[in-house]
């Protein structure tokens, strides 16, 4: 009715949209008669009505994809004959819509009907589309399924007929201005290459990540691409459309060169690449249309394609291939001279060249590669470019260096050109670096000043990539020693820099961007970029000049010795950590810099000779015993003192320097670790007189807490890099009870803050964890010590957690589940850190263990069962302590309600169909713990209980098997729906509570096997029944290690038998294995 009120498209799309829901709906039950009338009334709508509104026909587009999708494996009752594979024709009444569209699309076509070819043509690219997409919330494995069994049986068919189409449509004088000639080879273009970017072997393919991929085309597409006509009609279409369309041929010719090379032998591969290469050289004598921006931008990436899946050594032996790389280079110096340029496209130009001169050493061909005479012409044209791209106006708005991620980039792939003639990119960047220095001295005017300053941070950056682009086995000690000038430079005009960062008042540091009254009116020259520039060649210098293989008698330190004084290694980190202190120091406002800064002081601390050089440098021991915010000011915790809100860069500072302190404390010099420590202990001390006189009169609510959260930060970075036990050991003597007792007490006051609980309970957690079994000491009692304490915050903390009421959506992760995933992680780091017998607590009366455990329950009972497997980092605490939890004390669960384990199974049943690996891993690894503990308790008698019982069963625990056994049959179901339908990595441990579920239901999984084997033809029905009987062959009624082994291996071979009959069949069974309501 909605969709006959032609007069209102809102009332035809509420239809549509209402269809839509009901057919896609997890709950939707219509039968296949009823899909098959509105599939077949939806298409003849859409043909009755082909000027709908857009957004009207795009739905109803959509829902014909969807029905065909969901309902590809619908069949109708068929007698239970032999069948061929796939089926009865008849059996899949929906699969024959590609049938239907594509008659009408020609039948359209050939009566020059381009209105609704148009239609017909948007239902085949929604479908190939529809059947590509996976939405996370279906079962990816009957995706899988769908989207090969359609791959097979009409893709080929719908690229065959755009082809066809294609090449009658360029046979004939078409008029491309003309609207409705440009719409239909539009449609027809975009169905072509939904089906060349098909996932033909199912990888689904993050779109995050390079699209530059492999494309992994069917092998019975071979001749259709072996034909050099394929290709060519595509290159005609370029030449034939308009620029503002020509796009999508190139698109298209992308995804052809990216065909997987085992699809053609080496002649073939060879005729194949050549004709690419003729039809790219005929672009690039004739660029005009590739003024379109989106043109343009598919034609780089159309270059980039040809060195993806190709060899230099193929492309040499190439007869095109010589005027083909020098109008590529012309191109690409073109390209990178003109300004205006997508980023985007920059990075397939410049990721192509990378490509090809990385392949020189390899290349044993006797063909000239014409690399040493073109790269360098690019090199040079990408260094210039940027420079010149460089103006006030950009030095105001955005530019390039702004953009970290493409900056990275592209420096990456100017590391591997540039130095493919190394000595005429050192000449060409001193030449320009050279003058731009001596101006900068000069001191110009501040619009000219920052102008200077971004290219002098390009010229950084540059010399940062070349010099990161060493290569051992192409370098020389030339190469080295022009390292060493480009080094010398930066170093240089790095002190002219920073001489500038302090202004007047004797040489009192100023804080760049400071609002300090006393900086007022001192002139203080800084630029943010430059300062990124240097720790960006820094961190470079540092991978290829600093660590533990580095050749000490490289030319690189004669060079530096002769210029600066700077003979070795050592004295080279004493600049570089000068430069870092100085940026700690006067760089408080910048986050950017100061993260920047922090981790590559901590990438330098992590060898182990660097770090033992760095803790013999002065400044190092400044650093050391001087962490104050006086000295640094980014640790201050004064409310709007710097831009570091969350105070997370803490963490990392401190362990680093925890990291050095290491290398002292290795002669047990305890007064080396309670220097270090005052300024923490002065802080500690600070908190704890605030939260005390806040009793009597009124504190800085705020700064209490800044305070607080930068003691958790800071002291967490310490625990994280103390790991041996004499270091962490001086660390516990002085947490405990010294801080503990504070962060009980700040827990209890502040907890419904998440910004000052998380890191308390960070810290918590970090303390708990046996790293290099640290927590292994003399004395036992500190383990017992350190989890009593952490239990009472953990349990505090929880309680109070729990009385958190109606949170929005949008808050509940970070204001509760958050908590409660770090109270999960810290106590399953407690339960497995093996340095502490829990019996103790049971034997002294101690509550702390049952608290916590009670904690646990408590919590996951308050967490909806939705929320845990939505938010990963949740899902994965929650399943690795579970995993520890039923292997250790699985008695505790005994104890519960059984409303609670079945609570708790169920959970782990449903986690079985996790994406992850580690997550359906460990759910197996609990059920088989519950399931092992309750089949021993019903097949063996309960001895009688000892006098000292942890934890008495319930005595109501084994009516799980009778009142809850839909749980166990749920269990057996999907274990066996992930065997036999997903790619199953952890088939073994699958097997694990795949057994106990058969001993424990016999009678149901007699059922089950029944249920399945009746769903085939006969003949097919037989070989499965014989797969279960296979199954159970030699399985004893009991749980030993030689019985799990046998049905191990029996479930190895079930599974392969059983994928061996699918693929016959067609069938897909996880629609024929019913729920055990559906079977009762």
């Amino acid at each position: 009715m909605l969709l006959e009120t032609k007069s209102s498209p809102y009332s035809q799309m509420l239809a549509s949209s209402s269809l839509t829901k009901l057919l896609t709906g997890t709950t939707a039950t219509l039968h296949l008669e009823a899909k098959i009338d509105i599939r077949n009334y939806v298409l003849n709508y859409l043909v009755q009505n082909p000027n709908l509104v857009h957004y009207v026909s795009t739905t109803l587009v959509g829902l014909l994809a969807k029905i065909t999708k969901l309902s590809w494996y619908d069949s109708k009752p068929s007698p239970r004959t032999s069948s061929p594979p796939g089926g009865h024709p008849d059996q899949y009444p929906l699969r024959d819509i590609t049938e239907q569209v594509t008659t009408y699309l020609i039948q359209c076509y050939n009566n020059d009907q381009l209105e609704l070819a148009c239609v017909s043509l948007r239902i085949l690219n929604q479908i190939v589309y529809e059947m590509n997409h996976f939405e996370s919330s279906r079962n990816a494995a009957k995706h899988r399924k769908v989207s090969a069994s359609f791959r097979d049986a009409s893709l080929y068919d719908v690229f065959t007929l755009c082809c066809n189409l294609i090449l009658r449509h360029l046979a004939k004088s078409i008029d491309y201005t003309n609207a409705l000639n440009q719409n239909f080879i539009t449609h027809l273009l975009k169905l072509t290459q939904s089906c060349l970017t098909f996932d033909f072997i199912g990888m689904s393919s993050d779109e995050t990540v390079d699209d530059l991929v492999t494309v992994q085309v069917p092998t019975s597409w071979r001749n259709t691409f072996l034909e050099v006509s394929t290709l060519n009609l595509f290159f005609d279409l370029y030449t034939a459309l308009p620029a503002d369309i020509c796009a999508v041929p190139i698109a298209c010719l992308a995804q052809f060169a990216s065909t997987r090379r085992s699809l053609f032998n080496a002649a073939e591969r060879c005729k194949f690449l050549g004709t690419i290469l003729e039809g790219v050289n005929g672009i690039l004598r004739n660029p005009q249309k590739l003024a379109n921006p989106d043109g343009y931008h598919e034609f780089c990436r159309l270059l980039a394609c040809l060195k993806t899946n190709y060899q230099l050594s193929e492309l040499v032996k190439l007869e095109a291939y010589p005027v083909a790389i020098r109008l590529i280079a012309e191109f690409t110096v073109e390209s990178l001279q003109a300004g205006g340029v997508a980023a985007n496209s920059i990075h397939y130009l410049m990721s192509l060249w990378q490509r090809l001169v990385a392949s020189v050493p390899y290349v044993k061909s006797t063909e000239p590669h014409h690399l040493s005479t073109y790269a360098p012409e690019v090199s040079k044209a990408y260094i210039t470019s940027r420079l010149s791209l460089v103006s006030e106006d950009s030095a105001k708005g955005e530019n390039p260096l702004s953009n970290r991620g493409a900056l990275t980039q592209q420096l990456d792939q100017l590391s591997s050109v540039g130095r493919c003639d190394y000595p005429a990119t050192c000449n060409l960047i001193a030449s320009l670096f050279d003058p731009l220095a001596r101006l900068y001295e000069e001191s110009p005017d501040d619009a000219s000043r920052v102008v200077v300053e971004m290219k002098l941070a390009w010229l950084v950056h540059m010399i940062g990539a070349v010099v990161g682009g060493r290569v051992s086995f192409v370098s020389s000690d030339d190469h080295d020693s022009m390292d060493g000038d480009l080094t010398c430079r930066v170093l240089q005009l790095m002190k002219l820099t920073d001489s500038r960062l302090v202004g007047g008042g004797g040489g009192r540091p100023v804080i760049i961007g400071s609002q300090n009254p006393q900086d007022a009116g001192v002139s203080v020259v800084g630029s943010e970029y430059i300062e990124l520039a240097y720790l960006g060649f820094f961190d470079q210098f540092r991978k290829i000049y600093i660590g533990e293989q580095v050749q000490k008698t490289s030319y690189i330190y004669r060079r530096l010795s002769e210029v600066l004084q700077l003979e070795d290694e050592k004295a080279v980190l004493g600049v570089l950590i000068t430069k870092m202190i100085t940026n700690l120091k006067l760089w408080a406002k910048c986050e950017l810099i100061i993260n920047n800064t922090l981790k590559l002081l901590c990438e330098l601390s992590v060898g182990y000779n660097s770090v033992r050089k760095l803790t013999k440098l002065d400044a190092v021991q400044f650093l050391l015993h001087n962490h104050t915010d006086d000295n640094f000011p980014f640790l201050s915790v004064a409310s709007g003192a710097n831009g570091l809100s969350d105070l997370r860069c803490r963490t990392m500072f401190y362990t680093t320097l925890a990291r050095m302190l290491l290398v002292e404390l290795a002669d047990n010099e305890e007064d080396h670790f309670e220097r270090f420590l005052r300024p923490i202990d002065a802080a500690c001390n600070q908190v704890r007189n605030q939260l005390s006189l806040s009793a009597v009169q009124p504190v800085d609510e705020d700064l209490t807490k800044r305070m607080f959260v930068g003691l958790c930060r800071d002291l967490r970075g310490i625990a994280t890099s103390f790991n041996t036990k004499f270091s962490y050991g001086l660390l516990f003597d002085w947490v405990y009870p010294h801080f503990t007792s504070l962060i009980l007490v700040a827990i209890s006051r502040w907890y419904a803050d998440y910004r000052v609980t998380t890191p308390a309970l960070k810290l918590v957690c970090e303390m708990l964890m046996n790293r290099s079994q640290r927590l292994q000491l003399e004395s036992s009692i500190h383990g017992l010590l350190l989890f009593r304490e952490c239990s009472k915050i953990l349990v505090s903390y929880s309680e109070r957690l729990l009385t958190f009421r109606d949170v929005p959506k949008e808050d509940i992760y970070p204001t509760k589940l958050k908590g409660i995933l770090i109270c999960f992680n810290a106590l399953k780091a407690a339960l497995c850190g093996s340095y502490l017998n829990f019996g103790i607590f049971k034997l002294y009366e101690d509550p702390a263990l049952d608290n916590a455990l009670n904690m646990f329950v408590k919590l996951l009972m308050s967490v909806d069962r939705s929320d845990l497997l939505c938010y990963p980092k949740l899902t994965q605490s929650y399943y690795s302590l579970l995993e520890v939890l039923t292997q250790e004390h699985v008695e505790f669960l005994a104890s519960l309600d059984p409303q609670v384990v079945a609570y708790i199974t169920t959970t782990a049943s449903e986690g079985l169909a996790s994406l992850e690996t580690i997550v359906c891993t460990e759910c197996c690894s609990a059920l088989d713990h519950i399931l092992t503990y309750i089949f021993k308790r019903l097949t063996k008698p309960m001895k009688k209980p000892h006098a000292f019982v942890v934890y008495p069963e319930n005595p109501a625990f084994l009516s799980l098997v009778t009142e809850h056994s839909t749980i166990f049959q749920d269990i057996m179901g999907n274990v066996l729906r992930v065997l036999i339908f997903e790619e199953c990595r952890n088939q073994y441990s699958m097997s694990r509570p795949l057994l106990c579920c058969i001993l424990l239901q016999p009678g149901y999984f007699q059922e089950l096997k029944k249920s399945i084997i009746d769903s085939l033809p006969r003949d097919k029905s037989e070989e499965l029944n014989v797969c279960f009987n296979l199954l159970m062959q030699g399985i004893e009624n009991n749980l030993s290690t030689k019985n799990r082994e046998q049905f191990s291996q029996n479930l190895a071979i079930f599974r392969r038998d059983v994928n061996d009959i699918l693929k016959s069949t067609g069938s897909v069974f996880d629609k024929n294995i019913p729920s055990p309501e559906m079977m009762n």
